[in-house]
């Protein structure tokens, strides 16, 4: 008599080779990961916001600079009023997503949460501009891709 056990799980969905080079998956949902910069200068701050702006500028260094989901701020008040903003924005799509508009809508995002942020503080600002560039898939292995081949 055989042991009673618990039936196998059902093998993850095999992934799909899409536009692009991005993959997607049996649902049909596909997630890519865009890196979003926001460039822009500061405008007619007043003093107490310039020394506040001032006195966190270590946290603010270009050398930690990071893509973060939360976002990340670099800027030298000191030496010019010039930021940047770093943003990683996964954007979320089906089948029937337009590849091409998806780092239009990515940079959009990062712009609009690098306005939020400084009017959030009231800090004036003039000249914002957003890139987006999507972060490269790691590539499949060799069993993945033996498997996308065989559809």
């Amino acid at each position: 008599m055989r042991p009673l056990c618990r039936p196998a799980p059902p093998p993850p969905p095999a992934a799909i080779p899409g536009p692009g080079g991005a993959r997607r998956y049996d649902g049909g949902v596909s997630s890519r990961t865009y890196r979003v910069t926001v460039r822009g200068m500061f405008d007619q701050l007043t003093e107490p916001q310039r020394a506040e702006l001032l006195a966190a500028a270590a946290e603010h260094d270009v050398f930690r600079a990071e893509f973060t989901e939360a976002g990340n701020l670099t800027y030298d008040l000191a030496a010019r009023p010039f930021f940047t903003f770093r943003y990683l924005v996964t954007a979320t799509g089906g089948a029937d997503t337009d590849l091409a508009a998806e780092p239009v809508s990515a940079a959009a995002d990062g712009a609009s949460a690098a306005a939020a942020w400084l009017a959030e503080r009231g800090y004036g600002h003039k000249n914002l501009r957003a890139s987006a560039d999507g972060v490269p898939e790691a590539p499949l292995g060799a069993r993945a891709r033996r498997q996308a081949r065989r559809g």
